[in-house]
């Protein structure tokens, strides 16, 4: 995988955050596959695993108030790459509505196309323990 690559993965991942934050779901297309599975059962509270861009808009529509205000991508690491198919790893910053700050993982298989990498599969993971929770 050239630079090149990883930068534009990058950027996909941060786009991603920009474009739900603004409220602009009509460009979902432009960082998820349209078959895209969203996974957020790990995050509790009969959280989904969704699969289409119109099902993660009508999420995200649905969360409205109560979802994040603001998505921060940081620490992205592509874990594994086969051509055109990646598997990344990153750290997301969640502003709640009421100031709090949550942390996730991001487990992401992206897929390059003829418009470019888009996300086809993401896990989100919740960091809830410290180390030396997790180390026990």
């Amino acid at each position: 995988m050239n630079t090149d690559d990883r930068w534009a993965i990058t950027e996909t991942l941060a786009l991603a955050g920009h474009v739900v934050d603004s409220g602009d779901l009509d460009r979902l297309s432009a960082v998820f596959a349209s078959d895209v599975v969203y996974d957020m059962s790990a995050v509790g509270a009969g959280m989904p695993v969704i699969t289409g861009t119109e099902a993660v808009r009508q999420g995200a529509l649905r969360m409205g108030a109560n979802g994040p205000v603001a998505h921060h991508v940081t620490n992205v690491v592509v874990v594994r790459e086969d051509g055109a198919q990646a598997e990344v790893d990153s750290k997301g910053l969640l502003l709640m509505p009421d100031g709090t700050v949550q942390s996730v993982v991001h487990h992401d298989v992206l897929r390059r196309g003829d418009d470019g990498w888009r996300i086809a599969r993401r896990v989100i993971v919740p960091q809830r323990a410290a180390l030396g929770a997790l180390a026990s």
